[in-house]
């Protein structure tokens, strides 16, 4: 034992240097080092990595415990003499560790005794590299306020960690607190730093003891000015390397020292063109590390297992929003099932419709025994293909079917049907197989008389009355009804109008086919008057009826009709008087609706889409999505709304007045019959 241990741990020294007279040794004692506040500075090659690499050597010499944060991974050289544990995140580490593993390191540097040099040099991720010297920092704290047993951290590149400008990181107050309050727990502190500039002022000042090498920066060397003094400030330039001044506080005055080669590699050097051998490096031993290898087996096992559950979580969440877009598309078919089905009962009710209540057309064709004809309700604007009512029907009951007028509701009825909506006793098929036309009883003799001939069912239609003369008598009303919306005040003036064959059409005719109002090629039968122009009623209302209500258009496609003045206008729709009808078939849809319907019509025309819900609550109703959906479905069925999917609908109503006009309204005309209507709302 030297005579230095026999004085006791606190007269131990270790020997870093000798002054630059070299006239004297230059010893520290342990204790001071171990427990104190150090701070070493120097410009780049300078020697202060190498002067703290003195220190280490000096006190693993002694089995003294220390650990090293380095910043720039040139402390593993230490291995080559030295049983250190290098840790980081690269592989030539003995192990790699993260912040989880920060307990157990410094259990191992404090109770275990193994010197640890954490090199933060290979983390990728400078905050997991700042949070694992923050942990240890505060572990090595936690624990020395137990164990009592003397310390050194050594913390390269301290500026990054304690800057002079700017506010201090949970890692820089961590550091800072162990140099105020480490002491007492026996954990010293050693900062290391290029620039002390830098550095934290409150940190330099409180440091027992200072190493400062060759600086030349203005800045730097103001900082040695304010310690030291003007003299050693102009001196410090001239510095050579491995040379410093060395102030202490258990020293007197400040030395000028030549510190000590370190012994062992280097591996700060900066690289020259020689090649350079790396030693053999010294390992700890495996049981050392086999609880940190433990932890990482842990975390990686937790890490494998929280990506498992994220990828079936991910799935799960897949399969979720999958079922959700299903559930979605099933509702949409079930409404549109809804609404099929409806529109199948409609079609599928009783032969023997009472007339006067029906609210549309009927398709008259082969039926149940005992009949000619079975009654199926068409749907509101019907996209129906055409059946000429003048075809004929044979024996066998097949044939094309008839699509007869009816009255009552304003909407076509049975053939022969008076306004009231009674129906005529010759309303089915002659023996012939030949539809007829009942003009009704008496009504010839009554209006002045016309020649008939009588069917084989007893009904009878004007003498010699062709299909095509009963088509132009059509368009000969037509033409009339047209030009008194137009304004006209004779409306005897259409009398003898031309038709698109050129003949002119007399009053009054028979039934004809006449394109639908509320959608293309469907077809109203129009229980025309006789030849004296009355109808069955005598009063004309049948023939009016059915060009207000069945729709008003020429029964030649593409007739022309003339204006006042015998030019042609084009086949628009005023000219037809579609729009009149359209816009009044509408209003009467419009006033059907029920007060709340109504509102959530107007909040779709507010928002565009919605769903049935919001829009409900949006009218005053409340959450219920049963209600809700119940009362949507007037709107839906009316055509004022459409699906827009995902449970969605959209405000339909120009795109219904499109539908039922043909697309023959201009953009300002379009407005003005949508204007008209939502003023019903």
């Amino acid at each position: 034992m030297s005579e230095n241990d026999e004085r006791g741990d606190r007269d131990v020294t270790i020997s870093v240097g000798e002054t630059s007279e070299r006239d004297d040794d230059v010893e520290m004692p342990v204790i001071e080092l171990l427990t104190g506040r150090g701070f070493v500075t120097g410009k780049s090659g300078s020697g202060k990595s190498n002067t703290a690499s003195v220190v280490a050597e000096r006190l693993l010499d002694r089995e003294l415990g220390l650990l090293i944060v380095d910043v720039d991974g040139e402390y593993y050289g230490l291995k080559e003499q030295y049983e250190v544990l290098h840790a980081g995140a690269d592989e030539e580490c003995d192990i790699q560790v993260s912040p989880e593993h920060a307990g157990k390191l410094a259990e191992l540097a404090l109770e275990g005794s193994v010197p640890v040099i954490l090199d933060v040099s290979g983390y990728l991720d400078e905050d997991v590299a700042d949070e694992l010297v923050c942990n240890v920092a505060r572990q090595l704290f936690a624990k020395e306020k137990k164990l009592k047993r003397p310390f050194l951290l050594v913390v390269e590149e301290c500026h990054e960690y304690i800057p002079e400008g700017g506010g201090l990181s949970e890692t820089g107050k961590m550091l800072v607190k162990v140099g105020k309050r480490g002491r007492k727990h026996g954990l010293g502190i050693v900062g290391i730093s290029q620039r002390p500039a830098n550095v934290k002022k409150d940190f330099i000042t409180q440091c027992d003891w200072l190493v400062w090498h060759r600086l030349t920066w203005r800045n730097d060397t103001k900082v040695v000015k304010r310690i030291l003094g003007s003299e050693y400030a102009d001196a410090v330039e001239d510095l050579d390397d491995g040379e410093a001044f060395l102030m202490t506080d258990w020293a007197e005055n400040v030395r000028r020292v030549q510190f000590h080669r370190k012994e062992t590699f280097d591996a700060g050097a900066t690289p020259g063109l020689e090649d350079v051998e790396r030693p053999d490096l010294k390992s700890v031993s495996d049981d050392l590390v086999d609880d940190l290898r433990n932890i990482s087996e842990e975390r990686e096992r937790r890490e494998s297992e929280l990506a498992d559950l994220r990828q079936e979580l991910d799935r799960k969440e897949a399969k979720i929003e999958e079922l959700k877009r299903e559930l979605e598309e099933a509702k949409d078919l079930k409404r549109m099932a809804d609404r099929f089905s409806q529109a199948l009962l409609s079609r599928a009710e009783a032969p023997y419709r009472d007339s006067g209540g029906g609210s549309g057309g009927t398709v008259a064709g082969p039926g149940y025994p005992g009949t000619d004809t079975v009654e199926a309700e068409l749907p509101d604007f019907a996209d129906e293909d055409a059946v000429d009512v003048g075809a004929p029907i044979d024996a066998s009951g097949t044939g094309p079917a008839a699509v007869e007028t009816g009255a009552g509701s304003g909407r076509p009825g049975p053939e022969g049907a008076d306004p009231a909506g009674e129906v005529a006793a010759g309303d089915r098929p002659g023996a012939n197989g030949e539809p007829t036309v009942d003009a009704g009883s008496d009504t010839s003799e009554e209006a002045g008389g016309s020649d008939e001939s009588s069917t084989a069912d007893g009904s009878r239609r004007p003498t010699g009355a062709t299909d095509d003369e009963v088509a132009r008598a059509v368009a000969s009303v037509r033409a009339r009804e047209a030009a008194e919306r137009a304004g006209a005040t004779d409306a005897s003036a259409t009398n003898g109008q031309s038709t698109a064959d050129g003949t002119t059409a007399s009053e009054g005719g028979a039934a004809g086919v006449v394109p639908g109002v509320f959608g293309p090629d469907s077809i109203v039968d129009a229980d025309l008057s006789t030849d004296d122009g009355t109808d069955d009623a005598g009063d004309g209302s049948a023939v009016d009826q059915g060009a207000d209500e069945g729709g008003a258009a020429a029964a030649d496609e593409g007739a022309e009709i003339l204006d006042e003045s015998g030019g042609p206008e084009r086949p628009d729709v005023d000219a037809f008087g579609t729009r009149a009808a359209v816009v009044d078939g509408l209003k009467r849809r419009l006033g059907a609706l029920d007060p709340l319907p109504r509102r959530m019509l107007d909040h779709y025309r507010e928002v565009g889409v919605a769903d049935p819900v919001s829009a409900h609550v949006a009218a005053g109703g409340d959450g219920d999505e049963t209600l809700a959906y119940a009362r949507n479905r007037p709107l839906r069925r009316a055509g004022f709304v459409d699906h827009a999917g995902q449970g969605q609908y959209e405000y339909a109503l120009p795109d219904l007045i499109r539908e039922a006009c043909a697309d023959r309204l201009d953009d300002d005309e379009l407005a003005s019959v949508l204007a008209e209507l939502e003023a019903e709302l």
